[in-house]
C-alpha cells in the first residue's frame, strides 16, 4: 500500500493488519495519539488500546470484514470515525480507520 498520500492531509489515518497489528500512521494518527505513545503504537495490537465493548467490535470487524462509522465529541471537538476493510489485490488485509474532526457548525445538505 503506498502510503505517501496519506502523510501531510488533516485527518489520521491508522491502519491495521488482519490480526489487528497496527502497521501504519500517517503524523495526524501519531500526533492525535501521543498520550497513547504515538508512533511507539506501530507493531502493536490496537485491541490492547480499546476497552470493551469496542473491544469486541473491533474484533468482530476484523473476522467479518465489517465498515464501522460513528461520530464521537471528545475535548469539545467533534470528530467522523469510519473504519473499513483494506484489500490488496482482492485479499483482505486489515482496518483502515479515518478520524476527521469535524467544523463547528458543519452544515447539512439534503441532496435529491
Amino acid at each position: 500500500m503506498n502510503t505517501r498520500y496519506f502523510e501531510e492531509i488533516p485527518n489520521a489515518i491508522t491502519v491495521c493488519d488482519t490480526s489487528g497489528v497496527i502497521v501504519y500512521m500517517n503524523q495526524k494518527a501519531t500526533e492525535s495519539l501521543a498520550k497513547y505513545g504515538g508512533a511507539a503504537l506501530l507493531g502493536t495490537n490496537m485491541l490492547d488500546c480499546h476497552p470493551e465493548p469496542s473491544k469486541t467490535k473491533v474484533k468482530e470487524m476484523l473476522e467479518k470484514q465489517q465498515v464501522n462509522t460513528y461520530m464521537i465529541e471528545k475535548e469539545g471537538k467533534k470528530k467522523l470515525i469510519h473504519q473499513t476493510p483494506w484489500f490488496d489485490e482482492g485479499k483482505f488485509g486489515g482496518l483502515i480507520e479515518i478520524s476527521i474532526e469535524l467544523p463547528e457548525g458543519m452544515p447539512t445538505f439534503q441532496r435529491k
